[in-house]
């Protein structure tokens, strides 16, 4: 009888444990309605017993049965909020909750900014139709300027790619140095199919973000909760992207690879010949808590990245001009063009959380890239006019020689850097006032008023070895340049006034840079509440940063302010009934220093020398917006606006030549820049996601004592620079240019997503990008801006994508395709729909009778391409 009964008692003891439990199933949304994802949701009592939301928001918990559970919701950067549930024994619920400020994955309409900031659809990646399948590209939707879709480099309200900062995890990482902004720039370092969350400031950003002038790009990559993957094959490359979590759920792997080859694109070019890009990279995110929820979290990002490209040229036909006046550029090349950026970066982090308010961080990263450019290219050249009599048998072709010349490129350059940071970032909530309301059912505990403190302190080790020889001889329409020491290729300067004039000086220099960085910052972000449902949101901080190298110290402070109304409006509901409802609508303005130490490219002038006497650029911004989100045709909008002004100062005036930024490497300029961005997104067709905006922008500078003379000649012609023409004497006028526009000064910018799809057949979709943006200035590459008066062409791409979902609802689970994958799709994609003839730069050609031509260098044409996605 004991056997018997002890044998009773084994057999219903787990049955009977099973009913003292219960399941939980949540799904977490923040105050827009938007899955939050990220969100650690834990017992209080039990702190090992947990789960994470994932990227819908949605997660599973086993609880005690029978009594009150409270359960702790944690995001960092956000407020904690706890929920409390008795469940029966056995009962499986299914709840909502609303979290304030949880980090926001596959956004419908763009969240609310928190300080400044605005979250982006990182899900768009797989859909957009793009050459590079970058991050960057995510930022069309935001006021950003592009001028080449072969580059990842952007500019933002006027300002170059060098003043923009971007992280990674909370870590800034980093470009090649030498890298120039054209088809041998390779991948940029985040890679979207690891990513969970992206925020994006154009400006005013908060006290915590580092020390550049124009923008910040925050990334965090997605930290799995189950096993998964994804894979993308094209014509331009693929990538291939893993990810999962141990069974006792302290070790989890988010792993990718990507790997380009652009050689497809290029040949649509002007310039033809063998192109051969390869550029690839493998990253990782590892983590791991000793205890599945508990206080410490440790993790490793780490990346390495081969970008090589080699380019052999053979020959370049270029038409240019109308009906007044066509031209044809013909090159014939001889050698070749070798590029190659090998980096790695890798970065130790411990994340502890000695209680429920509070976040300490510490991180040690280091970062290493070595360079080289090798360039060997003759090019031989004639200009020649064509036949512009529409009547003529002979239109198009070439009428007659308008000069020939020849020229001789050369770089031998090598560069080899270190940079390794050690870095404190803490949080904590203090000052905390708690109110009680019920949601679905619930007694949930909200802070009516909110104080966040955080604080960071980082030191930086920079080592730079740079070694440069580079020249380029010229030999175009009877002289050469520079000029060699006998008479040979020397012309009179009366017949020749421009004979003197470079393309750009011999360089040759070797630069050893070692330096350290320290930076500090401290803010406080308070929130309050009131009874009638509006709230204020008051982000302000300090920020300072000293550089050993000029022994500078700067720093300013920094505020946000957020403020959500309680302003209603009536609206119809499904009924036909008139409702009050509130007006989502958020004002916020952002004022604040921001500083930019020199890094080794602003150091550098077009001698290759370094600056000693450097100094920090200086950027002070002012910035009012609103959010508002509303319903049209009973479908969600949502209107951004946001206006700004900009007063710069100290600047390092710098020019783009040939797409690479070359400074001046010296603080002789001030300037300003004031704009209007606009964008309107929301559901332009029934269900489907679209957007439009446009931004206005306004740029310029000012260089320090910079003046000129121009000459008139006996016959009242204008000749720069001082030449006698003939022996005759000419009378001189000083010029003060005043303020020039700024490189990136591009005036208007416009740009759309639309997406469709079939009726009835909601699988075939298409997804249309347009973007326009006015030409910028341009000039001869003489190192002289005031003779930059010239505009580029404006700039205008229309790419196009027809997909198809191989994965679909009503199959699933039928076969062996439909139960290996979640998602699939199949995209034919049209690059440069319309054709456009886009201009990346010009290269400069003179005649025999010392008249200068401005050839433009065409970007790429039209292309197709197929490309198949796949996730499990």
């Amino acid at each position: 009888m004991i056997i018997r009964f002890l044998l009773l008692v084994a057999l219903l003891l787990p049955a009977a444990v099973w009913c003292q439990t219960a399941t939980l199933k949540g799904e977490v949304r923040n105050l827009a309605g938007e899955p939050a994802a990220n969100v650690i949701v834990k017992q209080l009592d039990n702190t090992t017993n947990g789960a994470a939301t994932n990227e819908f928001g949605k997660f599973t918990l086993t609880l005690p049965a029978g009594r009150e559970v409270k359960l702790l919701l944690e995001s960092f950067g956000a407020p904690n909020a706890i929920e409390k549930y008795t469940l029966a024994a056995g009962e499986v619920r299914e709840v909502k909750i609303i979290f304030d400020n949880a980090n926001v994955v596959g956004v419908d309409i763009i969240s609310h900014g928190e300080g400044g900031m605005k979250n982006i659809q990182p899900k768009l990646k797989t859909e957009l139709p793009a050459l590079d399948q970058d991050i960057t590209r995510l930022l069309i939707q935001m006021p950003v300027n592009f001028s080449s879709e072969l580059s990842s480099s952007y500019s933002v309200r006027g300002g170059s790619f060098d003043e923009n900062l971007i992280y990674v995890n909370g870590i800034q990482v980093y470009r090649p140095f030498l890298v120039r902004a054209g088809q041998q720039e390779g991948l940029s370092f985040p890679n979207v199919d690891m990513v969970s969350n992206i925020k994006f400031s154009a400006g005013g950003f908060q006290a915590k973000y580092g020390d550049k002038m124009s923008s910040v790009l925050d990334i965090q990559y997605r930290r799995p909760d189950k096993y998964a993957g994804a894979f993308t094959l094209g014509l331009l490359g693929g990538s291939l992207q893993l990810q999962g979590i141990s069974k006792n759920k302290k070790f989890t792997q988010n792993t990718g690879f990507r790997y380009k080859d652009l050689s497809y694109i290029l040949g649509s070019l002007d310039v033809q010949g063998d192109y051969k890009p390869r550029f690839y990279d493998l990253q990782t995110y590892l983590t791991y808590r000793p205890k599945p929820y508990g206080a410490w979290e440790h993790s490793f990002l780490g990346n390495y990245a081969n970008n090589r490209y080699k380019f052999t040229p053979s020959t370049r036909q270029t038409d240019v001009g109308n009906i007044n006046e066509a031209l044809r550029l013909t090159v014939y090349f001889e050698g070749q063009e070798v590029t190659r950026f090998q980096t790695y970066f890798g970065a130790f982090s411990s994340k502890y959380q000695p209680d429920d308010n509070t976040q300490l961080t510490f991180t040690l990263s280091g970062f290493n890239t070595f360079e080289t450019e090798y360039v060997d290219v003759l090019g031989a050249y004639r200009l020649d006019e064509l036949e512009r009599d529409l009547g003529s048998d002979k239109f198009g072709d070439v009428l007659k020689n308008r000069g020939v010349g020849a020229f001789l490129n050369h770089s031998r350059n090598q560069l080899n850097a270190n940079v390794f940071q050690f870095a404190h970032k803490g949080f904590t909530q203090i000052k905390n006032k708690t109110t009680t309301e019920i949601r679905d059912g619930q007694i949930v505990e909200t802070l009516a008023v909110k104080n966040f403190i955080t604080w960071g302190v980082d030191a930086t080790y920079e080592t730079v070895k740079d070694q440069l020889k580079e020249w380029t001889l010229i030999d175009s329409a009877g002289y050469a340049s520079p000029r060699p020491n006998d008479s040979l290729g020397y012309t009179n300067p009366a017949v020749q006034p421009y004979q003197y004039i470079p393309l750009h000086d011999k360089i040759r220099a070797v630069n050893n840079v070692t330096s350290q960085r320290y930076t500090a910052f401290m803010q406080d972000e308070h929130k309050w509440r009131y009874e009638d449902g509006s709230s204020l949101t008051l982000t302000a901080g300090m920020r300072a940063n000293y550089w050993s190298f000029n022994q500078q110290l700067v720093g300013g402070p920094r505020a946000n302010l957020a403020y959500s109304p309680m302003w209603t409006t009536t609206r119809v509901n499904e009924k036909g009934k008139i409702d009050t409802v509130r007006k989502d609508i958020i004002l916020t303005a952002a004022v604040g220093y921001y500083w930019q130490p020199p890094f080794y490219r602003e150091m550098r002038g077009f001698d290759g020398k370094i600056n000693a006497e450097i100094r920090a650029q200086r950027s002070l911004h002012f910035i009012a917006g609103a959010d508002y989100i509303f319903h049209a045709w009973n479908r969600p909008f949502k209107l951004n606006t946001e206006v700004y002004f900009k007063k710069l100062d100290n600047l390092i005036p710098y020019e783009i030549e040939n797409v690479r930024l070359r400074y001046y490497a010296t603080n002789n300029s001030k300037g300003y820049a004031y704009g209007a961005d606009v964008m309107l997104n929301g559901e332009f067709i029934d269900g489907v996601q679209s957007w439009v905006r446009a931004s206005y922008l306004k740029t310029e500078e000012d260089l320090n004592n910079d003046f000129f003379y121009y000459y008139l000649n006996s016959d009242g012609d204008t000749i720069l620079n001082g030449f006698t023409i003939n022996d005759v004497a000419v009378d001189s006028i000083k010029q003060v240019p005043g303020y020039l526009p700024r490189p990136n000064d591009q005036r208007f910018s416009f740009s759309l997503l639309f997406q469709d799809e079939m009726p009835r057949k909601p699988w075939y979709k298409v997804l249309l990008t347009f973007y326009f943006a006015t030409g910028m200035p341009y000039g001869p590459p003489l190192h002289q801006r005031y003779l930059d008066v010239y505009r580029t062409r404006s700039y205008i791409r229309t790419d196009i994508g027809f997909s198809r979902d191989l994965i679909l609802e009503k199959n699933k689970g039928k076969n062996w395709f439909n139960k290996t994958f979640d998602q699939g799709t199949i995209s034919l994609e049209v690059f440069n729909l319309l054709g456009n003839n886009n201009i990346i730069n010009h290269q400069w050609i003179e005649d025999v009778n010392a008249r200068q031509y401005a050839i433009p260098t065409y970007l790429t044409g039209r292309r197709l391409n197929l490309r198949v996605a796949l996730r499990w």
